[in-house]
């Protein structure tokens, strides 16, 4: 497996990095920009620290969901962003900017557009919620999916 000079993985933290906590943001992109990047193979998987958020009291409808996500990789372009993301359960309404491919590994969620059209995914689903959409996402069961994020610069 490939290292950095300070030994550890590409895309990892270095070591002493606190976990943030930090709010969910509507847009990936400034959540996302300024991690790490990588030009050797990345696996999602090793020591790369959660960084946990909360929601924005306007955003949130019901629970105390905890979010976590964990970013393994970021392009040199600043616009493609790969990891792990688990939240507990509650709902929230969500606006998309970025394109995202998710692939459940835990859990199930509901996400329901503003038009009504209701989406329902568990353990190996995977789906794309494209740029523009807006609706809520809604954790039945603790979950956890890989995600590949991009957006555009506009």
């Amino acid at each position: 497996m490939t290292r950095t000079r300070e030994g550890r993985q590409p895309g990892a933290p270095r070591e002493g990095r606190p976990a943030a906590r930090v709010r969910a943001r509507i847009s990936w992109h400034e959540y996302l920009c300024g991690a790490l990047v990588s030009t050797s193979i990345v696996p999602l998987d090793g020591r790369v620290e959660a960084e946990v958020s909360e929601l924005p009291p306007e955003r949130l409808i019901g629970g105390t969901p905890q979010l976590q996500v964990r970013n393994f990789f970021t392009d040199t372009s600043q616009q493609f962003f790969a990891g792990r993301w688990s939240a507990s359960r509650g709902k929230w309404r969500v606006r998309y900017t970025e394109n995202e491919l998710c692939v459940m590994t835990a859990g199930r969620v509901i996400i329901e557009s503003a038009t009504g059209e209701r989406s329902s995914f568990g353990p190996g689903d995977a789906f794309v919620v494209p740029a523009g959409f807006v609706g809520t996402w809604e954790v039945v069961e603790d979950c956890s999916k890989i995600y590949a994020v991009f957006e555009a610069r506009g």
